[in-house]
């Protein structure tokens, strides 16, 4: 039985190469990472480049080690490749390859802010201290304590203002924040005696904000008037009659030593800037210094907090959204093919996210012909499972007999029209007859192989553009003759495309290969030597696109009536 992890849960921020981030607790030891879910994994990484059995982490006498458990690059720790090693907080957990995950180990917040807290205390020299220095580091308590407190997050950094206020004694405080752009903003403003300030009208002086992010670190000017030239010239501070500013760069801190200021510690993501500044000149004791990169650190930790709780929040929203376009779709294609009277047919999706772009449909025309297609939308996730929604919606209405070619026309110049969606399809039309008569359109599709008595042919040489990629596109179908026993094998491009940990590619030779000599094998048996011959030859890759197969079998009338 695993074991129950440790008291005060911890947690791991997990990169994606695409920079994309989630969190995820370790909700049990040993808790294991690697490629996929077969061989147990709680944390599943979508890298053909991570082994299946990487890593895992456990629980032993309090403390939380990592341990290697079959990396083939090796398992990385900041930097150093470990076989086992005890974990820290801000540790980042690698592979050992460029462009892959990397994983940040989060402690305990309270127990680790709290430790780490003390340990700065303890580290201030007690020695030439201000006499209200006890009050100042009650201020830093109460601001720790602020950090884990269920306070709305505005209520919270406005205290965390009030309090660095209170610390340098200025006549005002700004938090600000970048913008999409990066370009600074006023988030929170303050002045003394904890009132609120309106940020409009509002002149930090962009010299000293600029100096801090050049340096990436606190700028504390105590009387500007003994200042560099630059900072006595900038127009804000003189037209503001200005006297002391303190600019300190807040980052997110993947690894921080407590014994020094926040000067000294290895920076992150950028998170914005804590500004205050007076008409006063000022005298910062070292105790006072230290309170203040102290308190900056604690602000750094909550915005960051923050940061991940609203990276969490979109990351579900976005699930959400897909777990619904996915059920949407899935619940359009068909299920438990009907019988018809000339033909059999079995299809198969695998999807490579939670939303692909492909699909298959199957359905009767009015004159005892059946039409039958494949479908493979660009792009993946929710945009395509919409376009996918209403491709299949238009084609169904053929069922009354439209013109196959005067439908596509239509598709195509409808979605050239609007070309805001973005989107564009390939896709396999058939309509086959009782006599073998198939009239088609391949619109940029993969041609479908024909399992014809033992051979392979490859008979579908019309073809056109996808549908919605260039207007004016003219679709016109052609015309072949099917044999009693014929079976067509339709595919996508995730099937020939599908690659291998060394990035080669399935290829149509593989597939005619795994075909070869079944034409009288069942359509499920068929389907299952397809797959089969892709996952053993992929060993375990992970795909970027979806795995589709449509198999249709050509019966004549005499046939459907002997089985």
């Amino acid at each position: 039985m695993p074991e129950a992890p440790a008291t005060g849960e911890p947690v791991l921020e997990v990169v994606s190469p695409d920079s994309s981030r989630r969190i995820v607790r370790i909700t049990q030891t040993p808790f294991f990472i690697g490629r996929g879910g077969v061989t147990g994994n709680h944390l599943q990484l979508d890298d053909p480049r991570v082994s299946r059995q990487s890593a895992a982490i456990i629980s032993e006498g309090g403390r939380f080690y990592l341990e290697d458990r079959g990396q083939r690059r090796g398992l990385h720790l900041s930097g150093k490749q470990i076989d086992r090693c005890v974990l820290q907080d801000g540790d980042v957990i690698s592979f050992g390859v460029e462009g892959s995950f990397e994983i940040i180990f989060r402690s305990a917040e309270a127990d680790s802010s709290i430790e780490s807290l003390l340990t700065r205390i303890q580290s201030i020299p007690t020695t030439g201290s201000s006499p209200g220095g006890l009050h100042k580091l009650n201020l830093l308590l109460e601001a720790t304590m602020l950090l884990h407190s269920q306070l709305p997050l505005e209520s919270v950094l406005g205290t965390m203002l009030d309090h660095a206020i209170s610390i340098t004694d200025a006549d005002r405080g700004l938090l600000l924040e970048p913008d999409a752009s990066g370009t600074l903003q006023i988030r929170l403003a303050r002045r003394t005696g904890g009132l609120r300030l309106a940020s409009e009208g509002l002149a930090p002086s962009q010299t000293a904000l600029r100096q801090a992010l050049e340096k990436k670190s606190a700028v504390i000017t105590e009387d500007l008037a003994q200042a560099d030239i630059m900072l006595q010239d900038a127009q804000s501070i003189v037209a503001q009659r200005l006297r002391a500013v303190v600019a300190i760069p807040l980052y997110a801190m993947s690894r921080a030593n407590s014994a020094e200021s926040s000067i000294h510690t290895e920076r992150g993501h950028f998170l914005g800037v804590v500004y205050l500044d007076s008409r006063r000149p000022a005298a910062f004791s070292k105790l006072e210094r230290q309170i203040l990169d102290a308190l900056a650190l604690e602000a750094a930790s909550i915005l960051d907090n923050a940061r991940l709780v609203e990276y969490e929040r979109q990351r579900q929203r976005l699930e959400q959204e897909l777990s619904i376009a996915r059920d949407i779709q899935q619940a359009l294609l068909p299920r438990g093919f009907r019988d018809f009277p000339h033909l059999t047919v079995s299809g198969v999706n695998l999807p490579c996210l939670s939303v692909g772009g492909d699909y298959f449909d199957v359905f009767p025309m009015k004159d005892e012909r059946t039409a039958f297609l494949i479908a493979d939308v660009s792009g993946k996730g929710l945009g395509a499972a919409l376009l996918t929604t209403m491709l299949q919606g238009a084609l169904s209405g053929m069922t009354m007999g439209a013109d196959p070619a005067g439908v596509f026309n239509h598709l195509n110049n409808f979605l050239c029209e609007h070309a805001e969606v973005g989107k564009y399809a390939t896709m396999f039309f058939g309509v086959l007859g009782r006599g073998g008569e198939l009239e088609y359109i391949n619109a940029g599709h993969p041609p479908p192989l024909l399992l014809r008595a033992g051979d392979l042919v490859e008979p579908f040489t019309e073809g056109s553009f996808p549908v919605g990629l260039i207007a004016g596109t003219e679709y016109e179908a052609a015309r072949v003759t099917l044999e009693a026993g014929d079976t067509l094998v339709l595919f996508s491009d995730g099937v020939t495309e599908a690659a291998d940990p060394d990035q080669e590619l399935y290829g149509v030779p593989r597939l005619r290969e795994a075909l070869a000599g079944r034409h009288d094998a069942p359509l499920d048996h068929l389907h299952k030597a397809v797959f089969d011959s892709v996952e053993k030859f992929s060993r375990g890759a992970s795909q970027g696109d979806d795995i589709t197969v449509l198999l249709v079998r050509y019966r004549t009338p005499l046939q459907a009536a002997a089985s």
